[in-house]
């Protein structure tokens, strides 16, 4: 097995730049993901100064958030943050699955890695669980797999897959 080129993300943050995109729904569950994001970029090597964090009303704007940021062409890999919490319609139903679909077709047609953050809970409970509670924090979790990927594009394909390649940092 030796032989058998394998490739794999460096979580290594430094020079590498990335934007997270919350929603104000459900704001202190979305707020802890946040934190818990922002601590997983740090503690691998992003500095404060190559990390945004914008904000949208609710999961159904974050695609186009990040649709708009991947468009700049200058992020290295992007993390898509909110709670959605079910209720007695399928709006529920509606919100997730186009909120998922759409960061997935961002992140193919872009190119750029987005970490997937939003939560889709039964209860505000579960939802606490998964924002630092006893289950984690999905927020780390989600910039974890953006700072893989964003590693991973660099890997195979010897650039900086998001950002533009004259760009100077």
């Amino acid at each position: 097995m030796s032989e058998i080129d394998q490739f794999q993300g460096s979580l290594d943050g430094s020079g590498k730049r990335f934007a997270i995109v919350a929603s104000r729904f459900n704001g202190k569950l979305v707020d802890a993901l946040v934190v818990g994001a922002l601590d997983c970029l740090r503690r691998h090597g992003a500095k404060d100064g190559d990390v945004s964090v914008v904000r949208v009303p609710g999961a159904w704007e974050i695609p186009l958030a990040l649709r708009y940021l991947a468009g700049q062409r200058r992020w290295d890999g992007l993390v898509a943050l909110g709670v959605v919490i079910r209720g007695e319609t399928h709006h529920f139903d509606l919100i997730c699955r186009e909120a998922s679909h759409g960061c997935a077709r961002v992140s193919l047609d872009s190119e750029i890695p987005v970490g997937f953050g939003v939560l889709a809970c039964e209860n505000r409970e579960q939802a606490a669980e998964r924002a630092g509670g006893k289950v984690g924090n999905k927020g780390w979790e989600a910039a974890m797999a953006a700072l893989e990927m964003a590693g991973l594009a660099r890997a195979l394909t010897g650039s900086e897959k998001g950002r533009k390649e004259s760009e100077e940092d």
